[in-house]
């Protein structure tokens, strides 16, 4: 019993070399939120508004009138307090302004929690327009910094080396495993650069690369997510190189891509392969120097005001400064170490288990399939398999809307491709919702083809919301007689 005490309490200590990984990763986190928050405060009226694509408002009445006072279970979200135009705004604002809370080092533990709790709203708000693996990454790398204070714990440590091997190493095998030729043919990136959803001008250019070269890098991406994260779970020299070659290729993707702030999260994550040694060499003097103990959890004045708190609700574990190269009194709430190995149990055995089911394609046990979806549904314990498959063609399809029948005109995207004379632009880091989802509308799969009519629909009611999502309406005084695809 002493033993597992022993190990236990070991996994609970603060991993002393990785001060400066935490303060960096908490405030390039409130950048990333506070861009996520950004980009879906321009859009969300449009896309689940009261007049938008999927009012958020009927799908919680229907999930209402289907489970009872259980809804709220099933569906967490603050939207059913008001679901309005008003109320899916002021979470956007509100996020933003938590994040530049976060950012500043005001109220950081509460600031974290309220950006959880606010992005898991919309995330359920957002329906299948926030269904994404950035949004859940986000999530669970959100859910997973409430915990920091200071330095890691062991555990807490073990968790984002664990999302960080999840999300590479899943996609990985979701491409082997998903039986696409052009995975095994190694002729991917023959068709990715101009089939993705939103390439941009960088696109071309790699386009145009030699086809042996076009395959190695087919090869380098395998690589990459099947062999290279599990030198995140060896030593030192290893977790550096997984670090180097990771973020490497999330660069090369970014200068390929419009992928939203997914490639630039991944990077944040890697600061945990990071510690304090590597990073003191790579970073100013000064700027090292600024960081005093207890940053990532707060400003000097908020670690006094803890500290008055009392011993009641701290503990007592020593942490490494990492400027003045002495250990120093971490005063660690001790309800973080008493939770955390709970969620780290859900986190492991909902991801576990989903990606297994995914994998071998067997039906889980109806319990455990209900417990680990439940999980899922709180935003933590996801899979992630980005690009299993790939398209060899792109069809791109246009909207258009006459008075006459004879005469047509064009309603314009703003940032998916259209017009051959005009170059995809640049977007990252905002994610627009409404052109990345119109590139999964051509195959018309059902679940597709549901939101696209309701759309049609709005823009044929002539809602503004919507409208706005586009960049041209071609009838800006009254809705046209007729639309067609």
């Amino acid at each position: 019993m002493k033993k597992v005490l022993h190990v236990a309490n070991a996994w609970l200590c603060p991993a002393e070399n990785y001060q400066l990984a935490s303060y960096l990763y908490l405030k390039l986190l409130a950048v990333i939120y506070f861009i996520a928050f950004f980009s879906l405060s321009t859009q969300i009226t449009g896309l689940v508004g009261e007049n938008g694509i999927l009012p958020f408002t009927e799908q919680l009445e229907y999930i209402y009138s289907n489970y009872g006072v259980m809804a709220w279970l099933y569906k967490p979200t603050l939207f059913w307090f008001d679901s309005g135009d008003l109320a899916l705004q002021a979470v956007c604002l509100l996020g933003c302004v938590l994040s530049v809370f976060l950012l500043i080092g005001f109220k950081p533990l509460w600031s974290l929690i309220g950006l959880f709790v606010l992005y898991l709203s919309l995330l359920h708000a957002g329906q299948t327009f926030l269904m994404f693996q950035w949004d859940t990454l986000l999530l669970e790398a959100g859910f997973l910094a409430i915990f920091l204070n200071g330095a890691p714990s062991h555990l807490l440590l073990f968790l984002f080396h664990w999302l960080l091997f999840r999300l590479r190493f899943m996609s990985g095998v979701s491409k082997i495993s998903s039986g696409d030729p052009s995975w095994s043919n190694l002729t991917t990136l023959n068709y990715y650069f101009e089939t993705q959803p939103l390439p941009h001008a960088g696109a071309w250019f790699f386009h145009q690369l030699p086809e042996w070269i076009l395959q190695c890098g087919v090869v380098l991406v395998l690589l990459t997510e099947l062999i290279v994260p599990f030198f995140i779970f060896l030593p030192r020299k290893f977790r550096l190189s997984a670090a180097g070659i990771t973020i490497c290729l999330q660069l090369i993707i970014i200068a390929t891509s419009n992928h939203n702030w997914i490639n630039l999260l991944t990077i944040v994550l890697c600061l945990f392969l990071l510690d304090d040694d590597f990073l003191k060499k790579v970073l100013p003097t000064r700027f090292c120097c600024s960081i005093k103990c207890g940053s990532a959890g707060g400003s000097s004045r908020q670690v006094a005001e803890k500290d008055k708190f009392g011993e009641l609700l701290h503990g007592s574990n020593r942490v490494y400064d990492p400027v003045n190269a002495q250990p120093v009194k971490d005063r660690r709430p001790a309800w973080r170490n008493y939770i955390l190995p709970a969620f780290a149990l859900m986190i492991m055995v909902s991801s576990v288990t989903a990606f297994s089911a995914m994998v071998t394609h067997l039906r889980l046990p109806e319990t455990l399939d209900k417990a680990t979806t439940l999980i899922r549904l709180w935003g933590i314990g996801h899979i992630y398999h980005v690009f299993p498959n790939m398209q060899t063609e792109r069809h791109e399809m246009e909207l258009q809307g006459s008075d006459d029948g004879i005469v047509w005109q064009t309603y314009v995207f703003r940032y998916k491709p259209g017009a051959l004379d005009k170059r995809p632009v640049f977007n990252v880091p905002h994610q627009p919702r409404l052109d990345w989802m119109v590139w999964f509308v051509p195959p018309r799969s059902a679940d597709m083809m549901y939101w696209y009519d309701r759309f049609v629909t709005r823009v044929h009611e002539g809602s503004p919301q919507v409208l706005d999502l586009l960049e041209y309406n071609p009838f800006p005084d009254r809705p046209p007689r007729y639309l067609r695809i």
